[in-house]
């Protein structure tokens, strides 16, 4: 850019005294509540939206997710779910997220991968666990298997009807409560 003059040399080296070196987001995981936290609140001002939790699988997603785009991937998933929300509970099609990690570090084990399977399932039939058209018609299992194995995974859907929290808290993860379809 210095060379095509659409950068001054001379500031950049005034900009280099003190290189600051911040680790990629997917080292600072710890960090991934509170940058949730803040894009959630800053997206929801500019919607005029009330937002006021997170649940705890979204929360769970989030943080696994290895982050390519660091932090300005975040902040795009947050204003995503945000503009697609209709309720105070922060609803995130982490589908797309899950299908990224299957191929990485964040699925450890058999049961999370089969805990990633049903609740993408069961977010692509909008929660609905049986009927021709349900998941667990969609994974080949008894509607009954199906609500077992949630049930065995803490698998729970989120009742959108909850108490809106005052804006000066902070963002809190929920349990999701149990509700089959």
């Amino acid at each position: 850019m210095v060379q095509e003059r659409k950068f001054r040399a001379d500031l950049y080296f005034r900009l280099n005294v003190f290189p600051i070196m911040l680790p990629p987001l997917r080292e600072r995981k710890d960090d991934i509540p509170l940058l949730i936290e803040h894009f959630v609140r800053k997206f929801a001002t500019r919607q005029g939206k009330s937002i006021h939790c997170v649940p705890d699988e979204v929360m769970e997603v989030l943080k696994r997710h290895d982050w390519p785009g660091n932090i300005r991937e975040l902040q795009n998933v947050i204003e995503r779910a945000v503009i697609m929300a209709t309720a105070p509970v922060l609803d995130l099609r982490t589908t797309e997220l899950r299908m990224q990690n299957f191929g990485g570090a964040a699925v450890r084990t058999l049961a999370d991968a089969e805990r990633a399977h049903i609740m993408a399932t069961l977010r692509e039939t909008n929660w609905v666990v049986g009927g021709r058209h349900g998941a667990a018609a969609r994974l080949g299992l008894a509607r009954t298997t199906l609500i077992t194995m949630m049930q065995r995974h803490g698998i729970f859907r989120v009742t959108l009807g909850q108490q809106a929290a005052p804006s000066d808290q902070p963002l809190v993860t929920v349990p999701a409560e149990q509700s089959y379809a």
